[in-house]
């Protein structure tokens, strides 16, 4: 039952957690400062406080209050100065400018992050940009990924057919879920996105769990968003329709995604975004063909997940900007302040996806 998909997650976690530490005790970062770059871009999800349900495979994408505030004083104190991220090309391309910029950005445009998160960003005056996905926010898209999660907690065995048959799995412990879960990530990734959603949203109505009202309960509404909008920290960019994978999409579909974005965010907001998330963000969701796209349509920065710091050079590119995760398998200050280093980013295998 074991997949490649579980292997590779237990074996990134373990380096990952070496590697922080070790930057950590030895401070590498005092020896190699030019790692450090000029500007950082962390990347968030969900913003809650801790619970016990939080052992599964999502728990990288949910960070507590607690933290995100120990991130931002660890910027604070390395005399790093909080930017709107739409502002931040012209500050790494001015050469008069020394200081160091972060900036903070939170994905899909949970309800949790007006909540929880934008408290703190205000105690600090600190802004951030969250990216919203039009069919997250109308409820005409399902999130696959808390879909799937909520179908593992509430039942001890499910039947799904991943194309060979049905397939009985039981979940009785919390590394059975794990590997359950990565088994649907690999066929989603095996077939086209929107029927393996489909296909596990009809799995979730069998057991009960109704997709687009998980997304109800999770998403900012309209309305919700209309009064963000008030609170001058806070700046909204495009997510794309449906959170597919664009590089696995035609051209048409891609330009609608990417184009379609900068439309249903002004409709939320009053203003055209300047700013753009790649759905998922690593190098198999985005490439050259997408980097152009969001640049053809305007935004003025669009980011991914690939990891690392920012320099002057990176202007050369503001459609491909590089952040930081800021993980919930690691909340510790101690780990942001080696990630604020750069030396993981200097690693050959740290700048791949």
């Amino acid at each position: 039952m074991i997949t490649g998909t579980t292997v590779r997650r237990f074996v990134r976690h373990a380096l990952i957690r070496t590697g922080l530490e070790g930057i950590s005790l030895t401070r590498a970062g005092h020896l190699w400062r030019g790692a450090a770059g000029r500007g950082v871009i962390f990347t968030l999800h969900h913003v809650r406080p801790a619970t016990s349900t939080l052992t599964r495979p999502n728990a990288l994408l949910s960070i507590t209050p607690t933290f995100l505030e120990e991130a931002i004083q660890a910027c604070l104190e390395r005399g790093m100065t909080p930017l709107p991220l739409e502002d931040l090309p012209e500050r790494l391309a001015d050469s008069r400018d020394k200081r160091a910029y972060f900036c903070f950005t939170l994905d899909d445009g949970y309800r949790d992050n007006a909540q929880f998160a934008t408290p703190v960003f205000r105690k600090y005056d600190v802004p951030y940009t969250i990216f919203l996905t039009s069919g997250f926010v109308e409820r005409t898209r399902s999130i696959w990924w808390e879909t799937l999660e909520a179908i593992l907690a509430g039942n001890s065995e499910i039947v799904f057919d991943f194309g060979t048959g049905d397939k009985h799995l039981s979940l009785g412990s919390d590394i059975r879920k794990t590997f359950v879960y990565d088994r649907f990530v690999d066929y989603l990734i095996s077939i086209d996105e929107d029927d393996a959603v489909d296909a596990i949203d009809r799995l979730a109505r069998s057991v009960g769990i109704d997709p687009l009202a998980l997304t109800d309960r999770l998403i900012l509404r309209s309305d919700e968003i209309a009064r963000l909008v008030e609170d001058p920290l806070c700046r909204f960019g495009g997510h794309s329709l449906t959170h597919v994978n664009l590089r696995r999409v035609d051209a048409d579909r891609l330009k609608r995604e990417v184009h379609g974005s900068l439309d249903t965010v002004e409709r939320y907001t009053g203003y055209r975004p300047a700013t753009f998330a790649y759905p998922y963000g690593y190098s198999s969701a985005v490439g050259p063909r997408e980097i152009q796209t969001a640049r053809q349509a305007g935004f003025k920065v669009a980011v991914t997940n690939l990891p690392g710091v920012l320099y002057p050079e990176s202007t050369q590119d503001p459609t491909a900007f590089r952040r930081i995760s800021l993980n919930g398998n690691y909340q510790k200050r101690r780990y942001v302040g080696a990630l604020l280093s750069g030396v993981p980013f200097k690693l050959p295998d740290t700048r791949k996806a």
